[in-house]
């Protein structure tokens, strides 16, 4: 499914204070420190409502329709700071997008289905670099494992992209491969591994004593 720009919009305070001593404060009236950037233009600096704006950017690359200083604008969440403890948001990184152009975006990987009986699912990557209109980007791209057997991968090449969605990784880029757990024959191969090198240390033994 692609964000949608129906829920998304936000009416935004512009800032020219600056500083951590600032920011807190804006913090503790419950805004977010944020700053839109892009296409040529002066940095933005602006403070957003923290509850709505908290919400919204749950979603992966959710595109956020401001409303500043009179003006629409349509920006991409590129980086969210948060408190390493407290996990709160402390600032937000946003980029001006226009209606029609593409961008590049990793986009969450969700796993469906359950493997053959028994067998392990080993996943190599969560997510997918794809290249995508920025107001129509997915929110993530499914990948079934159902009824895979040892010995099955899927590679970047194999994930159903959305309409108008490009792939920018490798295609032979791993994201996830299915294997058989350790069984009695790795039990008795490591078994016998381990008799070969106990009678080889007793032969040189042995020899040692002639």
């Amino acid at each position: 499914m692609a964000t949608k720009t129906a829920d998304t919009k936000l009416s935004a305070e512009l800032r020219e204070n600056f500083g951590k001593g600032f920011a807190r404060r804006l913090r503790a009236a419950g805004k977010i420190p944020a700053v839109i950037y892009g296409h040529g233009t002066d940095p933005v600096h602006v403070a957003l409502p923290g509850h709505e704006t908290a919400l919204i950017v749950r979603r992966a690359n959710v595109v956020l329709e401001i409303e500043v200083d009179g003006s629409q604008v349509l920006a991409l969440v590129k980086d969210i700071q948060r408190d390493p403890v407290r996990q709160v948001i402390e600032h937000i990184d946003l980029l001006v997008v226009i209606k029609g152009e593409k961008v590049e975006v990793d986009v969450p990987i969700i796993f469906t289905g359950d493997p053959a009986a028994g067998m392990n699912v080993n996943v190599d990557a969560n997510t997918v670099l794809l290249e995508v209109e920025a107001t129509h980007i997915p929110q993530s791209v499914e990948v079934s494992v159902e009824g895979l057997e040892a010995g099955s991968h899927i590679t970047a090449a194999d994930i159903k992209l959305p309409a108008g969605a490009v792939l920018v990784v490798d295609p032979e880029t791993l994201i996830v491969a299915i294997s058989s757990p350790a069984g009695d024959s790795d039990i008795d191969e490591i078994a016998e591994a381990d008799a070969a090198v106990a009678a080889e240390q007793a032969a040189e033994s042995a020899e040692s004593a002639e």
